[in-house]
């Protein structure tokens, strides 16, 4: 019988949907509450040491909908990390373990470009009893002014650097979060992982303009007439997602053998899990979905997930991770195979065509086979 339940970095999850760091984990009520859903894990909304710069505006989402102004296929924020005091989460930590200890609580952490800050985030946040840490350096707005978030996991030396001063003080499992606004995602997932991060994160949003209103021509979300670029998600992103899974899976397996990933970008199906798994995701995260259909989406995102593998008869979701990634090559490779391949055709058409016996002459095709019988 097919099973969800999936150990990763040492964690052992009851199956590999994982709330992804924003909103939908943005106090212990909610955490608390996912964990009651089902969900295998939690990745609480980012926290600081200072909240105090932290300044949310409203409204701060816009949406893109499909033709029919119905279904939503792309979500803007322009929100940013927690603004609740550290002190308090740490609180809150503790209190979702000692409710729900069996559920896999990850902290996402952003600090300044400061050793000590680092240092210090870490070591209070597991003390707290958290059983991993997620680095965020993906962030694409909000505080590049302090060298936060996009603005840090954008430059590989540095992030290389600080996933060192983590892993010094880190006594629990760390990912590093990437961004997919960068040129080449293996660069800084290639930094993280050479720091000793046991695995990485990808992706988190992209940097958008959701639009303009053609009424008041305004771009949109508008705060005091005015927004700024913020992060795009939702089901619109997760071919790119897929895209950059498939490279950094590839360069995990080729240089950095049983490091983890946990995929995330546009997943609202259990079909959805599949492909990311597919591709070599550990675990699947989701956060814009949660926001779309709220956290009992769990139930359906595990039964879409077993069909799919007692439909292919599979038993684990090893049995399956990264399957697909043999499949992928260069152009230059598709047009060599192709081409090989009509040759072969062509040949196996002579070869059909050429006469064995005298009965098997046929008017209609006389000349094509006195030119088989020819070469």
């Amino acid at each position: 019988m097919a099973t969800l339940e999936t150990t990763v970095d040492g964690l052992k999850f009851k199956n590999p949907f994982v709330i992804g760091s924003g909103p939908p984990g943005t106090n212990v009520k909610v955490i608390k509450r996912a964990f009651k859903e089902g969900w295998g894990g939690v990745i609480a909304k980012t926290v600081s040491l200072d909240p105090s710069k932290v300044v949310n505006v409203g409204p701060r989402y816009a949406k893109l909908y499909a033709a029919d102004q119905k279904e939503v296929i792309g979500w803007e924020n322009i929100e940013l990390i927690s603004d609740r005091k550290f002190e308090t989460w740490l609180d809150e930590f503790k209190e979702a373990k000692d409710e729900y200890p069996e559920g896999m609580l990850i902290a996402s952490v952003m600090e300044e470009y400061r050793k000590d800050a680092w240092c210090e985030i870490i070591e209070r946040c597991q003390d707290a009893g958290v059983d991993a840490f997620e680095l965020n350096f993906s962030c694409p707005h909000g505080l590049p002014e302090r060298k936060m978030g996009a603005a840090m996991g954008q430059d590989p030396a540095i992030l290389e650097e600080v996933c060192g001063w983590v892993m010094d003080v880190a006594k629990i499992p760390v990912w590093a979060k990437m961004t997919p606004n960068v040129t080449h995602i293996e660069e800084p997932t290639a930094a993280a992982l050479k720091s000793g991060c046991q695995g990485v994160s990808a992706i988190n949003t992209i940097r958008s303009v959701m639009g303009v209103n053609l009424e008041t021509l305004r771009p949109e979300p508008t705060v005091e007439g005015y927004t700024t670029p913020g992060g795009y998600s939702s089901k619109a992103v997760k071919p790119i997602a897929l895209r950059m899974v498939m490279e950094i899976a590839q360069l995990i397996k080729k240089e950095f053998p049983g490091r983890s990933l946990s995929g995330l970008g546009g997943i609202e199906t259990g079909a959805d899990a599949a492909q990311f798994i597919l591709l070599g995701s550990n675990t699947v995260q989701v956060c814009t979905g949660v926001m779309k259909f709220g956290y009992g989406m769990a139930k359906d995102l595990c039964e879409g997930l077993l069909e799919f593998m007692e439909s292919k008869k599979f038993e684990t979701l090893d049995d399956f991770r990264g399957l697909s990634l043999p499949y992928f090559t260069t152009h230059a490779e598709l047009v060599r195979m192709q081409t090989e391949r009509k040759a072969e055709q062509a040949a196996a058409k002579e070869r059909a065509a050429m006469v064995k016996n005298d009965a098997e002459w046929d008017g209609d095709d006389f000349v094509q086979q006195s030119d088989a019988l020819s070469r």
